[in-house]
This record gives structure tokens, sequence and C-alpha cells, in this order.
């Protein structure tokens, strides 16, 4: 009798109900399949046959979700219009699971956006809080067949999400492979009399059973994966992988099945086990040396905190609940808090992807990731600082440039032609063994597959510039990702920025000319400059001597050009000459700060420029190897001084306002430059995502940049030629990982080719090249690591 499966989920369906002359096991898939058609959705069944899972009766389940602090909980941000919550999908696992949950917003329009992370099985959901709810979104999820798992406890311990699949699975396959190595005893010393001849056929039929759930269960990731790999017409890594352990599986069957011999099931158990095992050590040692752990809190990110008056520095990870917090001019919220004092205009497009500012009063809450665009506000923390929400934010899809698009890293290259080119060897190795010695063939087949194993190259990469990551962290070189070192490693031209970044704020000083200014104009003075983060500012509003702060009625920062600001009936305008409303003098020297007051001028600071301690001989290392260039904002002033300091045809280019940075190095990309941009993350925020690589650099300020692919502390500039050497290195690594691993695949292929390799000597050499290649780039990298310290 044939069985009908439900067209939506594929299970045999019990109840027969029809629609659209399609069979369904129950109005749950029904349900969904109409949502699908009358949304334009229907298509999601192309990507997979049956892909759905049938929705569970939920009635009443979620009513927990209209209690208004458990809500608190579960959601990342909420300004009462806009909603956003992550969730945990267990039933993600293809294609089609990911195209339906992006596409959430064609099933219902207050959802404005919904991405997915395949590899933690999650779904970022953002909607319009005033027609949708949490419970809505929850229930949406579930009737398409994605009921969420929420644990409020697991979001408190921040455990949650743990897939233990790949832990139940070595265990087993460590399990079968000691019972079959046990059983296989009395074959492997050649036992006679009563062992072997009475428990022979027992013993093999035991290994048999006991490499079904190896083959079934435990090594099922590799068969999925080739399988999907080979229906999109790609031959990925893992279809040798998959490959040897079916002919292993099928050969050994066969063997014991016509008393042929014992099989190869300790081999193959042992495969599948050392394969499992290099996987799980590849998954703990990578999760230690990502750059998306713990040690994130060394971020060189400070934010102010005022404590009895005074303002003092601290790092984001040390604010504590209570603490009173200023945040400046385009800093970022860098915790949950209250608004206590000033206009705050937030811009959420770092958390939103909308970058429509959102005006607060005293009172209302504020959500870590907002950007503060009005001048100075002060608030008060209501949450401790999560170093893993501001790293969220930095690889937000919602402003990710994607400049690896066009980026093939070393892997994939090799990777591609690694499979064709050891299937053809197998193929054409066994063939010949057919006409020579048949009875060879199969042997050589198998051990071909196995000593092939491309283990060794896909663990190069990963491990290199993961202990990579780790170190220049520890360094206080802090890189978003390891494609970004693999970038850095092809960089040909390097851009400054001068202010901020080859000038240390810190030694600056600063001489004013001009008309006195009262002390209401004083005191305005240093109100503005306290709300901005420009290096300039920061420079002048330390060199000045204390005013009574005030509370600006008005602030506004022109980026390039200076700042506006109003107290009761004064108004101050701080930036350039033109700016201010003042003609300046045809050739001036040094980098200058011009004051109007009242529409009347003042005066201006001329600020004598401190380079930093290692300048020139930095400049000097890097001339060797790259292409570089100062792009200043400030006028020529400092010219002649830049040319004793920098060696010759460093090219010197100022007055270049924010946009003519990024147009100068959109102009060089065109011309096949790979840049590196320097700055200081705030004013050259365009500059930054527009080049290959943007560092910026950070002293002790938080002007952290989600633009910026790297964050390099202000104390390790000078080293900044020994971090990209050490970049091209990784390379270097890897490539000769790469040739090692080639090495033992062409001396295992030719023993494997001339018959004179077993595939259980093939199984036990696999696993070692792999572990040496892992030795091999973590003693590598490691000695790196000591050179540059």
């Amino acid at each position: 009798m044939n069985e009908t499966t439900c067209f939506h989920c594929g299970d045999v369906c019990d109840e027969i109900i029809q629609h659209d002359e399609k069979s369904f096991c129950c109005y749950g898939c029904k349900t969904v399949y109409e949502l699908f058609s009358e949304n334009d959705l229907a298509c999601y069944y192309d990507l997979e046959t049956a892909p759905g899972a049938t929705p569970k009766e939920i009635a009443g389940k979620y009513d927990f979700l209209t209690q208004q602090n458990i809500i608190d909980k579960l959601l990342e941000f909420n300004d009462d219009s806009k909603q956003i919550v992550t969730l945990y999908i267990p039933h993600i696992h293809c294609s089609s699971c990911i195209w339906i949950l992006e596409n959430l917003h064609k099933l219902k329009t207050e959802i404005t956006d919904s991405q997915v992370n395949f590899g933690k099985k999650t779904v970022r959901i953002t909607y319009d809080a005033s027609n949708f709810s949490l419970k809505e979104a929850v229930l949406l999820l579930s009737r398409i067949g994605y009921e969420p798992y929420i644990s409020l406890e697991d979001y408190t311990t921040g455990n949650r999400n743990v897939n233990r699949s790949l832990i139940y699975k070595l265990g087993i396959a460590g399990f079968a492979f000691g019972n079959v190595m046990f059983l296989s005893f009395p074959e492997y010393f050649q036992v006679s009399g009563f062992w072997i001849e009475q428990y022979k056929v027992v013993f093999r039929w035991l290994m048999f059973a006991f490499s079904l759930p190896v083959v079934f269960y435990a090594a099922q990731d590799y068969f999925i994966s080739a399988f999907k790999g080979l229906r999109a017409k790609i031959l990925n890594i893992d279809v040798p992988i998959a490959l040897g352990i079916l002919v292993l599986f099928v050969r050994s069957s066969v063997e014991i099945m016509f008393d042929l011999g014992s099989g190869f099931f300790d081999s193959l158990t042992g495969l599948v086990f050392f394969l499992l095992l290099g996987k799980f050590f590849q998954q703990k040692t990578y999760s230690f040396l990502s750059f998306e752990r713990d040690y994130k809190s060394y971020f060189p990110i400070a934010v102010t905190k005022i404590l009895k008056g005074k303002e003092t520095p601290i790092q984001v990870y040390d604010i504590k609940k209570g603490d009173r917090l200023l945040i400046r001019n385009e800093e970022l919220i860098p915790v949950d808090g209250i608004l206590i004092n000033g206009n705050a205009a937030i811009d959420y497009s770092f958390v939103t992807g909308e970058s429509e500012t959102v005006q607060k009063q005293s009172g209302d809450n504020l959500f870590a990731g907002g950007k503060q665009t009005s001048g100075i506000i002060e608030i008060e923390a209501i949450k401790s600082v999560e170093q893993s929400y501001l790293t969220q934010l930095w690889s937000n899809d919602v402003f990710e440039k994607n400049k690896e698009e066009s980026f093939t890293n070393l892997t994939n290259k090799i990777s591609k032609h690694f499979t064709v080119t050891v299937l053809t060897i197998a193929i054409i190795a066994t063939s010949f063994w057919l006409i020579v010695d048949a009875s060879k063939a199969m042997n050589v087949f198998t051990a071909v597959l196995i000593i092939a194993c491309p283990c060794a190259i896909a663990l190069a990469a990963p491990f290199t510039f993961g202990n990579l990551l780790r170190i220049f962290g520890k360094l206080k070189f802090y890189v978003k990702n390891a494609s970004i070192l693999e970038q850095l490693a092809h960089i040909n031209t390097i851009i400054f920025d001068k202010t901020g970044t080859i000038t240390s704020n810190k030694k600056s000083t600063a001489n004013y000319e001009g008309e006195q200014l009262t002390m209401e104009e004083s005191a305005l003075l240093k109100s503005t400059l306290r709300g901005s983060n420009h290096p300039l500012s920061r420079t002048l509003y330390n060199i000045l001597d204390e005013q009574n702060i005030v509370t600006l009625d008005s602030f506004e920062e022109h980026v390039g050009k200076g700042m506006t600001a109003s107290y009761h009936n004064n108004n101050i305008k701080v930036g350039a000459a033109t700016f201010v409303g003042h003609q300046e003098e045809a050739k001036v020297l040094n980098t200058t700060v011009h004051i109007s007051a009242n529409n009347s001028y003042k005066g201006k600071y001329t600020f004598y420029n401190s380079y930093r301690k290692g300048l020139s001989k930095l400049f000097n290392n890097l001339k060797k190897n790259f292409d570089l260039a100062i792009l200043s904002g400030d006028n020529e002033g400092e010219r002649e001084n830049l040319k004793k300091l920098l060696p010759a045809k460093t090219k010197l280019i100022f007055n270049q306002k924010p946009h003519d940075k990024l147009e100068y190095i959109a102009y060089h990309q065109k011309e096949g430059a790979k840049v590196l941009m320097v700055g200081d993350g705030l004013n050259d925020a365009g500059a930054l995502a527009q080049s290959d690589v943007g560092i910026a650099l950070s002293e002790n300020v938080n002007v952290f940049s989600p633009a910026c692919d790297a964050i390099l502390d202000a104390s390790k500039f000078n080293q900044l030629d020994k971090f990209m050497n050490a970049s091209k290195s990784a390379i270097k690594i890897i490539k000769w990982s790469f040739v090692l691993s080639f090495i033992y695949n062409t001396i295992g292929l030719y023993f494997a080719v001339t018959g004179q390799l077993s595939p259980v000597i093939a199984a036990i050499l696999m696993p070692l090249s792999s572990i040496s290649i892992v030795v091999f780039t973590t003693v590598c990298t490691t000695f790196l690591g000591r050179k540059l310290q």
C-alpha cells in the first residue's frame, strides 16, 4: 500500500487533507501552504522537497509573552515604535529555511527586517511595535513550522543554543571504535582454534552492528554536506570524505556477508572518530581563538564617567549599574540607560538600519548602540556593558559593506580543484588495477580517498588566522575577523589621516591670538568643546582653564568644518576661518581653530603639533613595501616639518574634506591599489568604509566606529609595520601548511596508487597529517607573536 506524504512537511499522512490538488497531514501544514501561496512565496517549495516542519498546537502556549517584564528581558532593542528580538530556531537546517525566514516581511508587513545566522540557528527580527507584538512574531514563526526555543533562564545565563550533537556523535563513534578494535584482536593476532573458529562470524557481525550508528548517525553530516554540494553542482571538500566512508562500509559489509574477510570496520569507525575528533578539536579551539569571545573586553574604548563632579575616562567593561556617564556628540551609547540631562537626538541606524534620529526627553530609556548626534548628554546606566553586543554592532549586516565580496580566500581556491583531482586519481588508479590485478582495485580506491583527505588543508587557515587574531588582541590590535587579516596581507598602499592619527592629542599645545573672551564666552567655549570628539576639540578642551560647565540650549557639529552652540542669549562658532565668517591670511603655517561669539570674530588658537613617538622610523620601515600618503583636513602649515620627518616620495595632501578622502581612495582602488586607511574613526568614517581595510586609532576615547575593520590602540601605533608583516607571514604559514599537506598526500598517494598502502594504515596516517598541520600553524603563529612582543 502506497503511503501519502504531506506536501509541506513530508510526514506520512494519517489523515489526508486535500487542497489545490495537494495532500497535507494536518490543517497546520495546509495553513502554512495557504500563507505562502497568498503572499507569492510558493517558490519556497522549489528550494527543497517537503522543507517545512509540522506546526504544533500552540494555543495559549505563548501567553506569557504578554507580560512586560518578560518581554523586556527578551527584547534586544525597544523604543516603543520599533522592537528587535533574536530568537533561536532549532529547525533551521537548509537554504529554504534561510529563504523563508528572511522573507517574513512578505507574510507580515509590520516586520521590516529579518536576518538569519545559520551557524547559530537564530533569526533577528525587527518589527513595528505599534501594530505587532513579540507574541505575534513567535506565533507566526510557529505557524510556518519554525517554532522558536525560548528559555528565560538561558537568556540570563548566556548559555543558550548549545549544540551538543557533535559531542553525541563523537561519543557514539568513540564507543563503536573502541569495541570494534577489541573485537578485531583475534583477526589482528591471527588467533587459531576456539576463538577464531567458534566466534569469528559473531565478532564480525557485531562489528557490522557497531558500524551502523557510526555511518548512519555519526557520519551523517559528511553525507548531507556532500549531497547538498553535488545537488548544487559543487564538489565540496566533504565529497571525498563521504565517498571514502561509503566505500569502506560497502566493501566491509560485502566481505562479511560473503565470508570473504573481516572487512575494515576498525578503519571505518576509527576514520569517523578521528574526523569528528578533529572537527571537535577545531571547533573548540577556534571558539577559543575566535575574535567573537571574551577578550573583546580589551577594546580600547572608554567612556567618561561623572563622579562627584569630576569627569574620569573608564573602559566600557568597568561600567556598573547606576554609573553616571557623559556621552559626547557622535559617541555610541555603550549601555542601556536613562537620560538625565541634555538634548538627546539618537541615531539608531547601527541597531535598526534606519538613520532617522529619535528625540528623547529626560527620564526616557536609551539603548546601547544608539549614537548621540546633538551635543552632550548625561545618562545613568541601568545595565552593565555587554561586550558581545558591541561586537554584534560592529559586524551587523545593516552597515556591513561586504568588502569580502570579490575576495576569494586561499582555502577555497585550492579546495575547488582538490576534490576533482583526488577523484580523478582514484578512478584512474582503480581502473588500472581492475585490469592488472582486480583483487587490489578496491584497496587502492579506498586508500586513495582516505589518504588524500583534505582535513589538513581545511584546518590550516582557521588555526593560523585564529591564533593570530588572539595574539593581535593581546597586543591591543583588534581585528574584526580572519578575512580582514587575509586582506591586510594584500595591502600595497597605506593612507594616514594627520590630526589625531600621526599627531598625539595629549602632547599638543596651542596659543591664543585675538580679543579676550568674557567669562560667559569662555564657559560657553569650554562647554561646546566638551561636547565634541574631534581630536582638536579634545586637545583644546584639555588645555583651557577650568570653567563652570553649562547645559547648552543647542549644539550642532558640522563634520570637517566646526561647531555651533548657544546658551541663553549667547551663541558661539568654533572651527575653520570661513566657517566662523573670518577671512584668513593667505599663508598660514600652523593648524588653527577660530572662534566667533554672538556673530563677532574673537580670535584663533594656533596648534603646535606633537607627532607620535617612532613616527619617522615607522614610515621608513613601511616605505620599503608600501606606497604611503597623508590626507589631512588641515592647511599646509606642517608640510615642511613632515617632509623632514617622513621618507621621500611620501604623498602629502592637505585641505581634504571627509568626502575628498573617500574619493581619493576610490580613485586609487580603480587603478588597482589595495588601500589601508588609518584614521581617528570619527571624521574618517567614510574613508575607513571605502578602503579595503580601515583601522581606527583609539586614544582612550569612545570613537568606536562600525565602519572600521580593526581598532589599534594609539600606544601601539609605532608597531603598525610589524602587524602588517605578521599578516603577510600568516599567509606564508598557510602556504607552507599546504605544501606540507601536499607532500603528505603525494607520498601517500604514491603508496596508495601502487597498491602498497592498506586502508587501515591510510586511516591512521590521515588524522596524523591533520594534527601535524595544527601543531605547525600554532607553533609558527606563536613564534610570530613573540617576535611582535
